[in-house]
């Protein structure tokens, strides 16, 4: 099992390519860090326990609360892929990880070519992990002229262009949301036929969107294993059933004290979250527990 950090990745905490040499240096394998381009300053979406299996309010490692709900972390994070290409220049082995990227608020044209040229720039250490953006998170998707309705699809839509821009010399495009007539863009992904794809999410439908388009699952910590154990054991057979082989599981937001019950469920990765202000501690604990897998 491998193992990584989740970092909030905000101006107010440890610089990020410090982090980047110190995770690297102490033989862990990866640093995921999110996607929020801004956090309106009005929203009508709670922000809290809006997930059934990942009770958000009860983690005390996202940050301080800021008066609109929402932990102080995400009005400060700094932009994802900028951060990720950085961190990459600056070590060889670590691999870089988006935790997840937001695909409904990016053009899938320059969203192409920014992964294709971080995969390139790090000789393939990008791994791509995705997502449909939480519910909490409406009046953001909104802001980028996204309707939260109809995301779903949008996202397949999103995901099938980029697949035809990495793969393809002349590109081509056209579904309901996503149009485009035949395209030249390079560079295409260092990694082939594109960096690995993890789709976010613990919605009953995200095993449906893993397979559609990932090549694995990126789960948040599961308090019931057993749920947990059997939702993989689900991908997994679906999987084989229709010829994908094995899908690969990243567990974010891991708990420490339940690194054997991630193991037993077929956990290939786990990301602990670093909370801002205490990176260097739990790194610490990070690597001690990764010295015992």
């Amino acid at each position: 099992m491998k193992f990584g950090v989740f970092w909030m990745n905000t101006d107010e905490g440890i610089d990020p390519l410090e982090l980047a040499r110190e995770t690297e240096g102490l033989g862990l394998e990866s640093v995921f860090v999110p996607d929020h381009s801004h956090v309106p300053v009005n929203r009508g979406t709670s922000w809290a326990n809006t997930s059934d299996t990942v009770k958000l309010t009860d983690r005390d490692d996202l940050g301080e609360a800021a008066t609109s709900d929402m932990p102080r972390d995400f009005h400060r994070n700094r932009d994802q892929l900028l951060t990720l290409t950085a961190m990459a220049t600056v070590t060889s082995t670590l691999r870089v990880g988006t935790g997840i990227c937001l695909v409904v608020q990016r053009d899938p044209i320059y969203l192409a070519k920014e992964i294709a040229t971080l995969d390139q720039m790090s000789q393939g250490r990008l791994l791509f992990g995705v997502g449909v953006a939480s519910p909490w998170n409406r009046e953001e998707i909104r802001n980028h002229g996204t309707d939260p309705r109809t995301r779903m699809k949008l996202m397949a839509e999103r995901m099938a262009a980029m697949q035809e821009i990495w793969t393809n010399d002349q590109a081509q495009y056209h579904g309901d949301f996503v149009d485009f007539d035949p395209i030249y863009s390079w560079p295409k992904p260092f990694q082939k036929p594109r960096p690995p794809v993890f789709v976010g999410g613990d919605h009953p439908n995200a095993l449906d969107r893993v397979l559609a388009y990932g090549d694995g699952w990126m789960p948040g910590h599961h308090d019931d294993s057993g749920l947990f154990r059997a939702r993989v054991a689900e991908l997994q057979e679906r999987a084989a059933e229709a010829g994908r082989g094995r899908m690969e599981i990243t567990v974010t937001l891991a708990h420490l004290d339940s690194l054997d019950e991630y193991k037993a469920a077929g956990a290939d990765r786990v990301l602990v979250m670093l909370p801002t202000g205490q990176e260097r501690k739990v790194l610490k604990e990070v690597a001690e527990a990764a010295s015992r897998f």
